[in-house]
C-alpha cells in the first residue's frame, strides 16, 4: 500500500529582540517592575550575531544536527557556533528589521506604520533578498513620518515597535476603535505569524522538488493566533492569507487547532486528504507566536543569562502522494489520545507510542529516533519546567524496559540513542516534534535513518472548556524499503 510522503521542510526563525517586551508575559511584568527591571531586560537583550550563533538556532534551521548538541558544553549561549550561518538547508535566520519590512509587505490594510528613513533602509536591504519579489518591494516605498507614529502612540491606541533595545521605529494600529479582537496587540500578533509563516512557506517553495506556488492545492494552518473579530473570535483561515502572499493562488486552506499538538493534527489530515485523492499538494503551516516572546524572562534575569525567548519561529511542510523517494507517513501507524484515556502521562506514552508499533508488531526501539516536545532545556530549566525533552524520552525508555525491550539499567543508553537534546524555541506549537521533520527527512533520503515517530502534546486545559489533554503522533518511514518490520 502507498502512503503520502513529505516532499519538504523549511524552517523560518525571526529575531526579533525589540518586540520581547510586549510578549504576554514581559508586557505585564515589566509595567510592575519600573525602570529598574525594564533596564535589566534591555540589557539583557541577544544581538542578531549572538542570536545567528547560538547552536541550537543552527540546528533549528539545519546547519547543525540536533545529536551535536550531546557535544556542544552548556551553557550553549556561551558556546556560538563556529561559522555559523543566516542560511540553512531548511530555512534562515532573519533580523529583526528585515522582518518588519516583510510584516509591512504583509500588512493588508496599512496597520503597521514604520517611519520612512528606516523603511528607506530596510528596503534597501531587502532588494537582494531571494524571496521578495518587484511587488513586494513596491509595498515598502513610503514609510510615515516620525511625528505621525509619535502622535499615534501618545494617543494611547497603537503598539509601539522598536528596533532593539529602543530605537522607535514604527507602530501597530488598532483596527477597530471598539472591538478588542481587531485591538493593537492581536493586530501584531496576527501580522507576524502570518509574515512569519509566508517566509517559511516561500521557503519551502523555493526548494523542495520544484513544485511551483500555484501546484499547491490545499493549506492548513497549525498557527496559535486568533484571526478574527468580535462575533468570530479566532474565526480564522489565516491559511489563505498566507497563501496569497506566498502566491498560491490554486489554493484554498483552513486553520486547524488543538493548542500545541495543531502541527502534527494537521500533518495526519493532510496526509489523509492526500491518500483519499481529494488534493495532490498539501501544505501544512504554523506562524511564530508572538505572545510566547519573553515568556520565561524572570527566570532568565534571575539566573544572569540573556533573554532566550527572542525569535519567532514558523515551519512550512508539503505532503504529497508517494513518489518511491521522499519518506512515508505511514498512516496505518498514528496514535491519538482519546477522551475517555485520562492524563497520566503513562497512559499518553501508551495511546501515543506504545498502541499504534505494537499493531505492526514493531517493538519501541524498532524507531531510529523520537520526536517528541523538543523544547531547549536551557530556556525552560531556569523557569523550573525542568528538561522537557529528557522527561518524555525517560518514559519511553521506561516503557521499553517494563516490555523487556531494553534492560531496566540501560535507560540512559537509550536516551541517548533513540532521542536528541531539545533545541526549539518555546514558540507553543512549533517544539511539537516538528522541529525535527527536516532532519529526518533528510537522514532517510540519504538512507541513514528508516524510521523516526513523531508525538506531540496539547494542554486543552488552558482553554477552561475541558481538563481534557490532547495528543497525536505519527511514524514516518524510509521509501523504498517495504512494508516489512525488522
Amino acid at each position: 500500500m502507498d502512503f503520502p510522503v513529505v516532499k519538504g521542510v523549511s524552517y523560518f526563525l525571526a529575531h526579533v529582540p525589540g518586540v520581547v517586551r510586549h510578549g504576554s508575559k514581559p508586557c505585564r511584568e515589566l509595567p510592575k517592575g519600573g525602570e529598574s527591571l525594564l533596564g535589566a531586560f534591555l540589557r539583557s537583550l541577544r544581538t542578531y550575531e549572538e542570536a545567528k550563533s547560538y547552536p541550537p538556532h543552527q540546528v533549528f534551521i539545519g546547519n547543525l544536527h540536533p545529536d551535536d548538541l550531546w557535544n556542544v558544553e552548556r551553557p550553549w549561549y556561551a558556546h556560538p557556533a563556529p561559522g555559523a550561518s543566516r542560511q540553512g538547508p531548511y530555512g534562515e535566520i532573519m533580523p529583526e528589521e528585515e522582518f518588519y519590512g516583510f510584516m509591512k509587505v504583509s500588512d493588508e490594510f496599512n496597520l503597521l506604520l514604520l517611519e520612512e528613513g528606516f523603511l528607506a533602509r530596510v528596503r534597501e536591504s531587502l532588494r537582494g533578498h531571494p524571496l521578495l519579489t518587484a511587488v513586494d518591494l513596491a509595498r515598502l516605498e513610503k514609510g510615515t513620518p516620525r511625528e505621525a507614529i509619535e502622535e499615534s502612540i501618545e494617543q494611547g491606541l497603537t503598539l509601539p515597535v522598536y528596533l532593539a533595545p529602543q530605537q522607535l521605529v514604527g507602530c501597530v494600529l488598532q483596527a477597530h476603535d471598539e472591538d478588542e479582537a481587531l485591538s493593537a496587540r492581536v493586530m501584531m500578533e496576527n501580522l507576524a505569524c502570518k509574515a512569519s509563516a509566508a517566509l517559511a512557506l516561500r521557503h519551502l517553495l523555493s526548494r523542495g522538488d520544484g513544485l511551483a506556488p500555484e501546484e499547491v492545492d490545499y493549506i492548513l494552518n497549525s498557527g496559535e493566533e486568533a484571526v478574527g473579530d468580535r462575533y468570530q473570535r479566532g474565526g480564522g483561515n489565516l491559511a489563505k492569507a498566507v497563501g496569497e502572499l506566498s502566491g498560491c493562488a490554486n489554493a484554498s486552506g483552513a486553520d486547524i487547532k488543538a493548542f500545541c499538538c495543531s502541527p502534527l493534527h494537521a500533518i495526519v489530515i493532510a496526509a489523509g486528504l492526500v491518500q483519499a485523492g481529494l488534493y495532490r499538494n498539501v501544505a501544512v503551516i504554523g506562524g511564530g507566536s508572538f505572545a510566547k516572546l519573553g515568556m520565561k524572562f524572570k527566570g532568565h534575569l534571575a539566573k544572569g543569562m540573556p533573554l532566550m525567548e527572542d525569535v519567532l519561529a514558523a515551519v512550512a511542510i508539503l505532503i504529497g502522494p508517494d513518489d518511491g523517494k521522499n519518506p512515508l507517513i505511514r498512516l496505518d501507524v498514528v496514535g491519538k489520545h482519546n477522551i475517555g484515556l485520562g492524563t497520566l502521562p503513562q497512559v499518553l506514552v501508551q495511546a501515543l507510542v506504545v498502541e499504534p508499533l505494537d499493531r505492526l508488531g514493531m517493538r519501541l526501539t524498532d524507531v531510529d529516533k523520537y520526536a517528541l516536545e523538543m523544547h531547549n532545556p536551557e530556556i525552560t530549566e531556569p523557569a523550573g519546567s525542568g528538561d522537557v525533552p529528557r522527561n518524555n524520552y525517560r518514559l519511553i525508555a521506561g516503557m521499553a524496559a517494563i516490555r523487556h525491550e531494553i534492560e531496566p539499567t540501560a535507560l540512559e543508553e537509550f536516551i541517548a540513542i533513540h532521542g536528541m537534546p531539545g533545541f526549539s524555541p518555546t514558540q507553543g506549537h512549533i517544539p511539537a516534534a516538528i522541529p525535527f521533520l527536516g532532519h529526518a527527512r533528510e537522514a532517510m533520503l540519504a538512507g541513514k535513518m528508516e524510521r523516526a515517530m513523531f508525538v506531540a502534546k496539547g494542554s486543552l486545559f488552558l482553554g477552561r472548556m475541558t481538563n481534557l489533554s490532547d495528543g497525536m503522533s505519527f511514524l514516518l518511514e524510509r521509501n523504498g524499503r517495504g512494508m516489512d518490520v525488522a
